[in-house]
């Protein structure tokens, strides 16, 4: 029910004498704790202990933690009292498989991480990563497919520089670990809450401030400073503030030759109340700017991109305002009322011998939400909880995108919009303990494009088996569904004229089936095991063509399409992980998949993300250091092996034949061709001084020391006369200080 427990016990498990009662709103304080790691217990009669382990105390900043407790499902006669390592699942306890919580405590560990959800995320089974761009390719499916959620409200692309290297993703999130709470990460079969995904979700949480004193952190660094402040706003009512604001102009993050700079805001307020439940006012937002510059000296021109000028800017926000509200002890209801909006302003221009320019490209685009979502949460029993809610997402849009055909012929329209629709969905979930040892989760998901009157009824189901107190088996089934960006929607070709070829399109359509094997074999160490298998149909895919969107990694589309496409993945994810005791931990992950689907020609191909095999190997090790052992070193490292970039063959007489020498594709070999397996190596190491209310740490953090190569695809040089790939190695490092206080 999420409703607080009064008089539980908390305390810290290495040490006697350290622990406290919570209070009637379930609060609850430990004074005095001594720098370094520690396990926090929170425990009550009628419940599974909860434990939160190796949580990080330093002398600048308290710690804020919320304990969720599982009601106990056990005979009286047969009491086995077994504590849970928070981390092990998700926090959605309706999740059945497929499921990872990405705790903060990991956030500030991980290498390679530079304080970026999407970026941690990568290290979980399941998840190939790229070094350029975020982008998180789950299971082979593209990175746009993945949905991002804030405070259970979907969100626009939350990235930096979004959608221009990989759509879906982008540089850098704007969402710091500095704000975030415990997030879960879901790459499959996901219960029935979630819904317009069809690949996975990642349900991100904003973190409340510290209701009891004021804490202050500045990070300045090469990438840009970095300030943060959380506090009380009224001690007496314990209403608190968290927020985080970041700038940078470095340009070091380039990827085109040219210069990004960017800055973001995160924050949220919190008020509890005696008796109108508890309300929260919460929001991000980016604003970004790239620019690219043409090659003056036309005797170094060799590719076409030499001799092109562009221009962009992004702005992104979202937030809203939340209300939770207590029935009794039983139940709980949530409603939020969120906006979110983006806008795309960008340009391209290309430049002859003469130095003169011709407009290449010209895209304006705004989309504007308006959501209303609550959700009503009761637990009927300690074997039966239920959760029904709803949302109504008013989308309005207004876009406009036209592109030279050839360079130095005028502009032709290719995407047109403005107006308004809505999508409106609903979900019933329900979690049965059948016994103590195993557990039903089921529910059922619709949604409804008033747009075009398209439907979709989903059914998920989940069962899990306590086998026993080590072991567990889990199986989990679900269909899904997802509407396409809204500029596929009003896409226009020259034969239909001012008519939107594409506003007709259903939903994509998915199932997802996914076993699970977890085996604890130490309480230090868990290993998981999940194969799965991902049936995608009425796929939108271009008639007679091998393109679908399943492949989909430019930020417009200009053809029509059709809902004739598939798509299968299928796969085995393992996870072998040993959580951190005595300053070391390590994970081993690894996947084994494949990733297919099927275009509007009728041919089978493989997806543009299929990499067949990703293997990540971390590890780390913390030493307590200095007189009184106050002080911490931290050494991480990350390396990643997986395939290579999928292309297809070129077509060179197609592309010798084309007015710009733009490179064409034998799309009859779709993504036939597969480059050298990627080895990706990550680090970061800091020094952590903790002096008395404040805190110093010194970082090294490093993106692809091994130096690997990423494809971008392939460039006419206009000097050799040959076609050159077009690759890169994108390697960052980033020295930081930051101040705690």
């Amino acid at each position: 029910s999420k409703h607080p427990i009064p008089y539980a016990t908390v305390r810290l498990s290495e040490k006697e004498g350290t622990g406290t009662i919570t209070d009637s709103l379930g609060r609850f304080s430990i004074p005095q704790v001594p720098v370094g790691r520690h396990t926090v217990e929170a425990a009550f009669m009628g419940y599974e202990p909860g434990i939160f382990r190796e949580i990080l105390v330093t002398s600048a900043k308290e710690v804020y933690l919320e304990i969720p407790l599982k009601e106990s499902v056990n005979e009286l006669n047969e009491v086995v009292i077994r504590a849970r390592t928070n981390k092990e699942e998700a926090m959605n306890k309706m999740a059945t498989t497929g499921a990872r919580m990405l705790s903060v405590e990991e956030a500030s560990r991980y290498a390679g991480g530079f304080d970026d959800p999407a970026r941690l995320v990568s290290s979980f089974a399941g998840v190939a990563p790229s070094v350029s761009s975020n982008g998180i390719s789950i299971h082979g499916n593209a990175p746009h497919l993945l949905q991002w959620r804030l405070e259970d409200v979907e969100i626009p692309n939350p990235n930096h520089f979004a959608d221009i290297a990989t759509l879906g993703g982008g540089i850098l999130s704007s969402l710091s670990s500095q704000v975030l709470g415990n997030s879960d990460f879901f790459t499959g079969a996901f219960p029935a809450e979630y819904g317009n995904a069809v690949s996975g979700v990642f349900d991100m949480k904003l973190r409340n401030g510290n209701n009891q004193k004021n804490e202050n952190t500045l990070q300045v660094g090469i990438m840009g400073i970095d300030v943060a402040s959380e506090g009380p706003l009224s001690k007496k009512h314990k209403a608190s503030y968290i927020f985080n604001y970041r700038y940078s102009t470095t340009g070091l993050l380039n990827l085109e030759g040219g210069k990004m700079d960017y800055q973001d805001l995160n924050f949220k307020l919190n008020f509890p109340t005696q008796k109108a439940g508890t309300f929260s006012v919460w929001g991000t937002s980016l604003i970004d700017k790239f620019g690219s510059d043409f090659e003056k000296n036309t005797d170094k021109w060799e590719y076409m991109s030499d001799r092109s000028e562009s221009k962009d800017k992004q702005y992104m926000a979202a937030g809203g305002i939340s209300h939770r509200y207590f029935f009794n002890n039983d139940a709980s209801l949530k409603t939020t009322i969120a906006g979110t909006y983006s806008q795309l302003d960008g340009g391209a221009t290309m430049f002859n011998h003469s130095l003169e320019s011709t407009p290449y490209m010209d895209l304006n685009s705004k989309h504007t939400n308006l959501i209303l979502t609550s959700t009503f949460n009761r637990k009927f029993s300690n074997r039966f909880t239920n959760k029904t809610g709803f949302t109504y997402n008013a989308m309005f849009y207004q876009m406009n995108l036209a592109i030279a055909p050839y360079e130095a012929e005028s502009l032709e329209t290719v995407s047109q919009g403005k107006g308004n629709t809505s999508l409106i969905s609903a979900y019933n979930s329900s979690s049965v303990g059948l016994t103590e040892r195993w557990t039903l989760n089921a529910g059922i998901y619709g949604q409804f494009l008033t747009l075009n009157n398209k439907w979709s009824v989903e059914p998920r189901i989940g069962l899990k088996w306590q086998a026993t107190p080590k072991a567990t088996f889990a199986l989990a089934y679900g269909m899904y569904s997802r509407m396409e960006k809204m500029d596929v929607y009003f896409v226009k070709t020259k034969s239909t004229g001012d008519k939107s070829v594409n506003k007709e399109l259903d939903f994509t359509k998915a199932q997802h089936v996914m076993l699970s094997f977890g085996y604890k074999i130490s309480d230090r160490m868990n290993l998981k095991i999940e194969p799965y298998i991902q049936f995608l149909h009425d796929v939108p895919v271009m008639a007679d063509s091998s393109y679908s969107v399943l492949n989909r990694s430019d930020f417009y589309v200009e053809d029509a399409l059709v809902n004739k496409g598939r798509g299968r993945n299928i796969g085995i994810d393992i996870t072998l992980e040993r959580f951190l005791e005595k300053g070391l931990y390590y994970m081993i992950s690894g996947s084994l998949f494949d990733s297919r689907y099927r275009g509007g020609d009728g041919v089978w191909y493989n997806t543009k993300f299929n990499r067949n095999y990703v293997i990540n190997g971390l590890i780390g090790k913390e030493w307590m250091l200095g007189r009184n052992r106050q002080n911490i070193l931290s050494i991480n490292l990350k390396l990643t092996l997986q395939g290579g970039d999928r292309y297809s063959p070129i077509d060179r007489e197609a592309t010798m034949n084309h007015p710009d020498k733009e490179v064409q594709y034998d799309e009859t070999k779709a993504f036939s061709k597969q480059y050298s397996p990627m080895l990706i190596g990550n680090y970061t190491v800091s020094y952590r001084i903790n002096k008395k209310k404040v805190s110093h740490e010194f970082a090294v953090k490093g993106l692809n020391f091994t130096g690997a190569k990423e494809h971008y695809g392939h460039e006419y040089n206009v000097k050799t006369g040959k076609i050159d790939v077009s690759d890169g190695s994108t390697t960052l490092t980033n020295v930081s200080y930051k101040l705690e206080f």
